[in-house]
């Protein structure tokens, strides 16, 4: 499919735009600014959107070991699997990354 899309644009002589999106550990990797910059996008209300913000404030780890335990860090990606609201952000966020490149324009082929 991508093959017959890379054919046609060169036969063609049009550009072609192609994202991977590398789908590996999905919710773990969303930016927490994208979700943000989703909920703005979707015009969700500013009380939800601060309570969201809230939350994903508050993700933080820390590792331990038998003999030392790091100290407390804040998480800047991910979201909660089993979270009713994770697979919604997730969409949200993966959409405005979809629409982004579609309205890109790399270079001709």
């Amino acid at each position: 499919m991508i093959w017959e899309a890379i054919q046609r644009a060169k036969s063609e002589k049009q550009n072609l735009d192609v994202v991977w999106l590398d789908l590996g550990n999905a919710y773990g990797s969303v930016q927490h600014e994208m979700i943000q910059l989703a909920l703005r996008m979707y015009h969700v209300p500013e009380v939800i959107q601060v309570m969201l913000d809230d939350y994903f404030s508050g993700f933080r780890m820390s590792f331990s070991t038998n003999d030392y335990t790091t100290n407390w860090i804040s998480l800047e990606a991910g979201i909660a699997m089993g979270c009713t609201i994770s697979p919604i952000l997730y969409v949200m966020a993966i959409e405005v990354i979809l629409k982004a490149a579609k309205g890109s324009a790399g270079p001709p082929i």
